[in-house]
C-alpha cells in the first residue's frame, strides 16, 4: 500500500515539484501549525502549573479553538509530508513514535478542556449560588491536572524532537 501510495500523482508531484506551492509550502504551514498547535498547549499547561494563577481558567476557553486551528494545519500538511515519502516514514522507528507522542499529547487536551469549561460554568451565577468549589474556578488546580500538564509538555517536546531528528536518523 505504500508503495502505491508513494507511485500517485500527488506523492510524484511533491517528490518532483521544484513550485514553492509544493514541498516548501507545505513544510512553512508545518511548522507554523506546529507552533500554534504546540504554543498555545504549552502556555494552557504552564497556566495549569501555577505561571499566571490570577488568571482564571475561564479566560483559556480561546485556546481550544486555536488548538483546533493548529491540529487541523498539522494534519493536512502531515499527510502530505508523509504522501511526499510513505515508503520512507511508514516503518522508521522514529516517525511512529514521533505519531505515538502526537497522539500522546493531544489525549492530554481532553481532560483540560474538561476543566475549562467547567471552570466557566464555576462562573455564572447559578452555579455560584449553588455553591461550586472556586477551586474549580481555576485559581487552584489539582496534583493530576498538574501531573497531566507535566506529561502534556514532556510529549510535545518528544515529538517535536522526534520530528526534528526525523531528518537525521532516517537515512
Amino acid at each position: 500500500m505504500l508503495s502505491w501510495l508513494e507511485s500517485t500523482s500527488l506523492s510524484v508531484w511533491l517528490q518532483e515539484s521544484p513550485s514553492l506551492l509544493a514541498l516548501p509550502t507545505i513544510l512553512t504551514l508545518h511548522t507554523a501549525g506546529m507552533a500554534v498547535l504546540v504554543g498555545t498547549s504549552w502556555m494552557l499547561d504552564l497556566r495549569l502549573l501555577g505561571v499566571g494563577r490570577n488568571v482564571p481558567l475561564s479566560a483559556y476557553r480561546w485556546v481550544f479553538p486555536t488548538l483546533a486551528v493548529g491540529l487541523f494545519v498539522n494534519l493536512v500538511t502531515g499527510v502530505l509530508l508523509f504522501i511526499k515519502n510513505p515508503t520512507h516514514w511508514g516503518t522508521a522507528l522514529p516517525f511512529l513514535v514521533k505519531m505515538l507522542l502526537v497522539v500522546a499529547s493531544v489525549a492530554t487536551l481532553v481532560p483540560d478542556r474538561s476543566l475549562i469549561l467547567r471552570s466557566d460554568a464555576a462562573q455564572r451565577p447559578s452555579t455560584v449560588a449553588r455553591g461550586v468549589p472556586s477551586s474549580v474556578e481555576g485559581r487552584d488546580v489539582s496534583s493530576n491536572v498538574r501531573l497531566l500538564a507535566i506529561a502534556s509538555i514532556l510529549a510535545w517536546t518528544g515529538a517535536v524532537t522526534a520530528g526534528r531528528l526525523l531528518a537525521y536518523l532516517v537515512p
